[in-house]
């Protein structure tokens, strides 16, 4: 069982690293590090090539997280023991990583925010739950200010408050079986928000792109 987490873990590595967004700037013969806000994601994708091509990219990011969440999930099943728990999230944080930080780029990725709504999606059912949740977040905060990064940011934040009030809420989750769940609900939202560290800086000074303007730094 551990040989099958160490090579899931390496292979979810090596698939988050695919840049899907710059691999398809490139197919348009740019350089999307060169464009906007020089980030390899989907809201940079459609600003340099269209939103369909970001709604695509999004799709294929979160892909590369939920993927082999779910092919580890149905090999193991609905694990409660605290250490299959950690070894499946780090299934999962290695694809975050592999996007946050591509071996194929030199290691300069995106933001991790598809990525990781797609780990989050694929552990189930704790963190799909709460996935939903945050994407709900996402999408109100879009509607209301039209910023796609401080949505993002506000997902993020929202999500590990989910989590804690879903083990509180629910007779079966236990926070002794499920204490790797709530470290990382908090750890992968904290690297989201830094990777926005940029966007938070223009959001504060009022520089921040709208999503209405097909132009946003996330």
């Amino acid at each position: 069982m551990y040989a099958v987490f160490a090579a899931a873990i390496v292979v979810a590595y090596l698939l988050g690293s695919v840049p899907f967004a710059f691999l398809i700037a490139w197919a348009y013969g740019k350089d999307l590090r060169t464009i906007g806000s020089g980030n390899i994601g989907a809201t940079n994708l459609a600003r340099a090539v269209g939103r369909k091509w970001g709604y695509l990219c999004f799709g294929l990011d979160m892909l590369k997280g939920l993927t082999p969440m779910v092919i580890v999930g149905a090999v193991i099943g609905v694990p409660e023991n605290p250490g299959f728990l950690s070894l499946w999230l780090l299934v999962g944080l290695a694809a975050i990583l592999g996007h946050v930080f591509p071996v194929y780029l030199r290691f300069k990725g995106g933001k991790g925010v598809a990525t990781s709504f797609g780990v989050a999606l694929g552990l189930w059912p704790y963190f799909t739950l709460c996935a939903v949740i945050a994407l709900a977040v996402w999408v109100a905060v879009v509607l209301i200010w039209h910023y796609v990064s401080l949505a993002s940011i506000c997902a993020a934040v929202s999500f590990p408050i989910a989590l804690a009030l879903g083990i509180l809420a629910i007779p079966n989750w236990h926070s002794t079986n499920l204490w790797p769940l709530l470290i990382a609900a908090v750890v992968i939202p904290i690297l989201v928000i830094v990777r926005h560290r940029e966007n938070i800086h223009r959001l504060a000074a009022g520089t921040e792109s709208k999503v209405r303007s097909r132009a946003s730094g996330s």
